[in-house]
């Protein structure tokens, strides 16, 4: 199983995001603009159909970022500005660098903790528990809301995929309808929590929003969650599964990666928060808890093999070899949009939509609302595309707006992805593992009560957090 993006999650730096970062060339109506446009939407177009195609989605992003930098230079030196875009593509590369060893310390983690059969382990429990199929569809659904604040919404659905996979052999029903709640549950729950979705993350490191701060959405969070789930959970089979006799254990060192990720996490806050270092910084210190770990796996695993009474063909714990499993299609896929949508920004598009949004639409709305209607409409298209591009273009936008607006268009951006199966990395990765069962158009039939939860959490927010807009 691909225990990948633990947090496609996490992170991307505030100088990215910086509307004075990148120079604006107001190009958006000059061939070098509309060219630039259409290799953009071409290459996200391969990107959207990479389950029909199988053409891996980093490949048609990476060049097409290096196509648009170079229409950019051409631009830059027809203007007369040999150094510009040389600046604005080494502040958005350099950021990305820190992006990706951030990334790739998160996924290391993930490797580490499936190698030590603690996701396994958790599966086999719950099985074992002798539940009905529907308290299983509340079970799996909770686990994915509570999970994903921590361990990012893309890991926890492969997880309680894989739990109700298990569970629902002898029900197919059981495990489309449990599909469609886990990828409902764990982008909502990823939704309150900065380290839960790396749109949170965006608005994090930007300093938009402070730690703490996310969990005012926790509420519309699960209001987004339940209202689907309290509609779908009378079609849910009123039986019970048969128990499995499968037993895992945990191997050595399990409980100790568990205790370190967490520690990685609480130092790379305090690293950001308290220290105002790079928070980079302070995952890959915890980089270094978990390498002495694997030396002591390895040591602990050796005596045991050769007390074993064998001395050959022992490998032990390389933690390299777990950072190589990374998901690097992923990583660079990152690479892709982060560059060409700085892209855009350099060539003025991003100030154009953002003043067609926010400044034009909603002007019939009270003015602490103004920006409601363009940060709901954002939820709604992160579910064509997905919400991390959806994201960066908002926060180079940079508009002025009150904490309650920013916290809204954080929720929308996140949980919108729901209404499609295709709209999140989660549903995305559970069509794939589901085989058929859990499909586009399975999806599209639930979509109505998904919707319904979608606005009533944007009410639900705008009520109790009134205070902040």
């Amino acid at each position: 199983m691909k225990l990948y993006v633990f947090l496609i999650l996490i992170l991307i730096c505030p100088n990215i995001f910086a509307s004075d970062a990148l120079i604006n060339l107001n190009a958006t109506n000059s061939i070098y603009g509309y060219t630039v446009l259409i290799i953009f939407v071409l290459s996200y177009l391969f990107v959207m159909i990479e389950e029909k195609t199988h053409f891996r989605k980093s490949k048609p992003v990476v060049l097409a970022a290096g196509i648009i930098w170079v229409i950019i230079a051409l631009l830059c030196k027809s203007k007369g500005l040999p150094d510009a875009a040389h600046k604005a593509a080494e502040t958005t590369f350099l950021e990305f660098a820190e992006l990706f060893l951030f990334i790739l310390v998160a996924m290391t983690y993930i490797n580490v903790l499936d190698n030590r059969n603690v996701f396994k382990a958790l599966r086999i429990w719950l099985i074992n528990k002798g539940l009905s199929y529907r308290q299983c569809f509340w079970v799996t659904g909770f686990l994915a809301f509570f999970i994903s604040p921590i361990a990012d919404n893309l890991t926890t659905a492969l997880i309680m995929c894989a739990v109700v996979m298990s569970i629902g052999v002898d029900s197919p029903k059981f495990i489309l309808l449990s599909c469609i709640n886990i990828v409902v549950a764990s982008n909502a729950g990823g939704a309150f929590s900065p380290f839960g979705d790396i749109t949170t993350l965006m608005v994090w490191q930007k300093g938009i929003i402070s730690f703490g701060g996310f969990f005012a959405l926790f509420i519309p969070a699960l209001v987004n969650f339940m209202i689907p789930a309290i509609i779908m959970v009378f079609a849910v089979p009123n039986e019970k599964p048969p128990a499995t006799s499968d037993i895992i254990e945990l191997k050595f060192g399990a409980k100790r990666a568990v205790a370190l990720f967490l520690m990685t996490i609480f130092t790379a806050v305090m690293f950001e928060n308290y220290l105002h270092l790079p928070v980079t910084m302070g995952m890959i210190t915890g980089f270094g808890y978990l390498m002495i770990l694997s030396f002591v796996i390895t040591r602990t695993e050796r005596k045991i093999f050769y007390d074993g009474g064998s001395k050959d063909n022992f490998k032990g714990f390389n933690i390299f070899n777990k950072v190589s499993k990374a998901e690097w299609d992923t990583l660079f896929f990152f690479y892709g949009i982060l560059l060409s949508v700085g892209g855009l920004a350099v060539l003025g598009y991003l100030e154009l939509v953002s003043h067609t949004m926010y400044e034009n639409w909603g002007n019939f709305m009270p003015i602490g609302h103004k920006a409601t209607i363009a940060n709901s409409i954002i939820g709604l298209l992160s579910a064509i595309v997905d919400n991390i591009p959806v994201m960066f273009a908002v926060l180079t936008m940079d508009p002025s707006m009150s904490e309650g607006q920013w916290l809204l268009v954080t929720l929308t951006a996140g949980v919108g992805g729901s209404l499609l199966s295709i709209g999140s990395a989660a549903g995305v990765a559970l069509m794939g593992q589901t085989k058929g069962i859990y499909t586009f158009m399975a999806h599209m039939r639930w979509s109505w009560a998904i919707l319904l939860g979608y606005f009533c959490s944007i009410l639900t927010h705008i009520w109790i957090n009134q205070k902040l807009f």
